[in-house]
């Protein structure tokens, strides 16, 4: 049965424990902190938390759609290495989160206080950002609301859409098929945007927190959310971010891959708009999909550690 609560009429599931047990290279202990809503009231958000009480910085690593805190799995080790505090939490409807039952449920500007929540609750300051994917959409709102509580940014295969280019026929069918599609295999679809084969355990550690299509609102929600035209709710919100981070001049580091169709190009956006990317060492990761965490992991570690250490 699943395991589940009511609260004002809408069902919010949390997964099983025993489902994450042995996930192969993930072995971090669990952290919890309650995130608010104004409807749902508090919400249990999971975390990675590795070395809390590193002196130098705070890196936060905000993953996307389907995927969850498990794809930074080979980062964090090495980021804790070079003497940072790590964070990877799990978004409301993902990993180990709290997830609410109805794709209603869901919006945009919900994300984006949850993660406001999430900061504030845990006091971040002088954060350091790894966002891709939905990571980037909500991050960079994030960070738009409070560029006084990041450092810097390395922003990867995502973007801030505005809601003014036509979405390709590609992306439409995949709105339709997470709406629609009785079979939404999270594992599969995270390793069809990667370059590398996944193995049995890994497609199964991606499908973990998802035991039932109840349990999936959230995953099939963000592509309905991404805002397509300019009297979106989304696209508004976006331009007045666009506008805080415009006037962003910390530093802003871009690493895109080279095999992501999705986000090609978004970088020179990025580069173009943001003050802080100026002269910084941007690079475009090669032989990596649209989730490069998954292909060039190491990479990603080692250029955050050094766009940290030299800015």
């Amino acid at each position: 049965m699943p395991k589940l609560r009511t609260v004002a009429g809408t069902k919010i599931y949390r997964t099983d424990v025993s489902r994450f047990s042995a996930l192969p290279d993930y072995a971090f202990h669990p952290n919890y902190v309650d995130v608010h809503d104004e409807h749902l009231g508090e919400l249990r958000m999971h975390y990675v938390d590795e070395s809390p009480h590193a002196p130098s910085a705070t890196v936060l690593l905000q993953h996307g759609e389907p995927s969850w805190s498990y794809l930074y799995r080979h980062m964090v080790g090495p980021l804790v290495e070079q003497g940072y505090r790590v964070i990877a939490p799990a978004l409301i409807g993902f990993g180990k989160s709290d997830k609410p039952g109805a794709i209603s449920d869901y919006s945009y500007a919900r994300h984006v206080n949850w993660m406001l929540s999430f900061i504030d609750a845990l006091h971040l300051e002088r954060i350091n950002l790894f966002c891709q994917d939905w990571g980037g959409l909500i991050g960079l709102r994030v960070a738009a609301v409070n560029p006084h509580r990041f450092a810097r940014l390395v922003i990867a295969n995502t973007g801030l859409p505005e809601g003014d280019r036509t979405m390709p026929k590609a992306f439409r069918q995949w709105q339709r098929f997470a709406r629609w599609s009785p079979y939404f295999p999270n594992g599969k679809i995270v390793e069809k945007g990667s370059v590398r084969e996944f193995s049995d355990a890994e497609r199964a550690a991606y499908d973990a927190p998802f035991p039932t299509r109840a349990y999936k609102a959230g995953t099939r929600a963000f592509p309905l959310l991404v805002p397509t035209t300019p009297d979106d709710p989304g696209a508004i919100a976006n331009r007045q971010a666009w506008q805080s981070l415009e006037a962003f001049a910390k530093p802003v580091l871009t690493l895109f891959s080279d095999r992501d169709p999705v986000t090609r190009g978004g970088h020179e956006v990025i580069q173009r708009r943001i003050p802080g990317a100026a002269n910084q060492p941007h690079r475009i990761v090669q032989n990596a999909g649209h989730f490069l965490q998954e292909d060039a992991p190491s990479e990603l570690a080692e250029s955050i550690a050094a766009f940290i250490a030299s800015t």
